[in-house]
């Protein structure tokens, strides 16, 4: 019932009503595009997230996986290996020579290394990364989520970013950064690629967005939100407009009545 009476005062007041679409339509433009002035126009923001992944194998330049003469001390020793190799993977240097292949900012990419009952940490840098949530957030930054897997030496890679492309491509760069690093760190320190450990990729990464429509989502939420708010605040202030008026018309009867009887009594006399 009071649905239907605001309804029917809101139609009394198209004027207002039209100037609220028109600052939701806004809102909702500005939610998905970055607005420009000088000069005019509108730029759409990177809303959607992609994410990929990949799986390293984690050997020997003599492979253990296909010789049987393998034991399980050598897989024990591999599967710890492939944990050490997973929190590397995450430093500071390694991002840049995986940045270096992304083609990105090494400031962008953020890196989470495995967190297992035997490293049980996240391997950041004091000041230089940011919460999982402000990832999220900002939806430009490039993510690395990189996982050790405790029984087998593999890690498993999941890679985000701002678009399909993006997340693959940082996720293959995460093993071929890696595998950069540790041939120039095996250089310098005179240790030939016979006796370095090996990094065989089970795939080339694979990946998808993962918030699909995300935009006309926000966009329709920032409407409704924007126009809902600015009709109650256009029906408060007619209410309070009225109300006003009313008032004043209620003061100004009192003063009218004596004025009109006291002309009344000099006409009479």
């Amino acid at each position: 019932m009071q649905l239907g009476t605001h309804l029917r005062e809101l139609w009394r007041l198209r004027i207002g009503v039209a100037v609220s679409a028109l600052l939701a339509v806004l809102v909702a433009v500005s939610a998905i595009d970055t607005i420009s002035l000088f000069p005019p126009g509108l730029k759409g923001r990177e809303l959607e997230i992609a994410a990929a992944s990949t799986h390293v194998l984690v050997d020997t330049p003599k492979s253990k996986v296909i010789d049987l003469r393998a034991n399980t001390y050598d897989f024990t020793s591999l599967t710890t290996r492939a944990d050490l190799l997973g929190n590397v993977m995450a430093s500071a240097p390694v991002r840049e020579y995986i940045a270096r292949r992304a083609g990105v900012d090494p400031r962008q990419i953020e890196a989470v290394a495995p967190v297992t009952a035997n490293v049980p940490r996240v391997l950041t840098e004091p000041g230089s990364e940011k919460r999982s949530s402000d990832i999220l957030r900002s939806t430009d930054q490039y993510r690395l989520d990189i996982q050790a897997n405790p029984t087998v030496p593999i890690l498993d890679i999941s890679s985000q970013a701002p678009t399909k492309e993006a997340a693959e491509r940082l996720a293959n760069s995460a093993v071929d950064g890696l595998r950069d690093y540790l041939r120039d760190l095996g250089n310098r320190q005179g240790i030939g690629p016979d006796q370095q450990v090996r990094l065989e990729q089970l795939g080339r990464a694979r990946g998808g967005v993962i918030n699909h429509g995300v935009g006309l989502q926000i966009a329709l939420l920032s409407f409704m939100v924007v126009f809902t708010i600015s009709c109650c605040a256009v029906l408060f202030l007619s209410r309070v407009r009225r109300g006003w008026v009313a008032a004043g018309s209620e003061r100004a009867e009192p003063g009218d009545g004596v004025l009109l009887a006291t002309a009344n009594g000099r006409d009479g006399a």
